[in-house]
């Protein structure tokens, strides 16, 4: 397995920038997952490494060769696919054996290539049968057995479990991260599903509108989003981001939302605030540390209960703040009706503040 690198790489469309200015390195035998909404340009980016497109302008390099000038049959890379791509009418041998027939390879050689793939996905009583004849699961190992085989630098991979029923996808990430783990294999993967990138990938890398927002580990992207866009689309459900302006009143500094709540800040945050390049500001909480209470607190901002959402091991309530609505969990026990009034609580270790006008995120003072 290699390293995988991108050196300010573009793809652009006439006027529109598909990929804007992406650098990234992949290190050998890491796992890198790239998400971000419809759109993003991460299908794109792994098109760009692969050769079936053509860059506009940066480097990539796959281990020590830098490889914009390769047809993607010299880059020393295997994709995987959503649909798996099976021929119909070969077995499930011919199918895993074919790239290396087509490489004229010898037939002892190929064999005992097959078999050592069918043997680590666990697939060998499947050699005989036809695509056909098997669940989507065991297509999609088949799909990577064969990009097993050639024993590439990388392997890419396109949403291939998108196809699958929501039960099979999570075994089916169990059955990657395993095979991951098992090859030490250099991956990088495509997904729009957050849970597959949090669950699998050892780096994440958020994109939006063909620029890359974010490259960290999943912890870090969750626990430190770099702007308001990382901090809405990853975890579930999206943070809560209320934007207000910065009001002081001697050493005392709060927010105030334009529907008149007011959240004091402690004096970490306060500083925080304060860097922001104007009055306004975005208070960011995940539903977690927002406490609820049905009587008044002090420093609690007021609301109105707009729906519940039971989820078995905890409740989400839906809580209105004027024109702004907040999600907050709560114990399943907890009994809320709609419309009953209850007060807010932000928990100041784990509040996110960003600029209002840059939209990033305010580092600690």
């Amino acid at each position: 397995m290699a390293k995988v690198e991108l050196r300010d790489l573009v793809k652009t469309y006439h006027e529109f920038h598909a990929v804007d200015h992406v650098s990234m390195n992949i290190e050998h035998g890491e796992f890198v997952a790239l998400v971000g909404p419809s759109g993003c340009g991460k299908t794109t980016t792994l098109n760009l490494i692969a050769g079936l497109i053509e860059q506009t302008s940066g480097e990539i390099w796959i281990g020590d060769r830098q490889v914009n000038d390769l047809d993607p049959k010299d880059r020393d890379i295997a994709m995987v696919f959503q649909n798996y791509a099976l021929y119909p009418n070969k077995t499930v041998f011919k199918n895993l054996a074919f790239p290396l027939t087509m490489r004229k390879l010898p037939r002892a050689e190929i064999d005992r290539k097959v078999r050592e793939a069918a043997k680590a996905l666990d697939i060998e009583p499947l050699l005989e049968r036809l695509p056909r004849d098997l669940s989507g699961g065991q297509q999609q190992r088949v799909a990577l057995g064969r990009a097993l085989v050639r024993s590439p630098a990388a392997f890419l991979m396109d949403e291939p479990l998108s196809n699958l029923d929501a039960k099979l996808r999570v075994q089916m990430r169990l059955e990657l991260k395993r095979f991951h783990q098992d090859l030490g294999a250099t991956i990088i993967y495509v997904t729009h599903d957050q849970l597959e990138a949090v669950t699998m990938a050892d780096r994440m890398a958020v994109m939006n509108r063909g620029v890359l927002q974010q490259y960290d580990t999943p912890a870090r992207v969750f626990a430190e989003p770099a702007n308001m866009f990382v901090a809405s689309f990853v975890g579930s459900p999206s943070m809560n981001l209320l934007p207000g302006q910065i009001v002081t009143r001697g050493a005392e500094v709060s927010v105030r939302g334009t529907d008149g709540w007011t959240v004091p800040l402690s004096a970490a945050n306060a500083r925080r605030a304060l860097s922001a390049s104007r009055s306004e500001v975005v208070l960011g909480a995940r539903h977690g540390a927002v406490r609820l209470y049905q009587q008044e607190v002090a420093d609690a901002v007021p609301g109105r209960v707009y729906t519940v959402e039971p989820t078995g091991d905890i409740t989400y309530a839906y809580v209105s703040l004027g024109g702004t609505t907040l999600v907050v969990s709560v114990a399943p026990s907890t009994v809320l009706s709609p419309d009953c009034p209850v007060w807010l609580a932000f928990d100041q270790e784990k509040l996110h503040l960003f600029d209002g006008t840059t939209q990033q995120a305010l580092a600690a003072a």
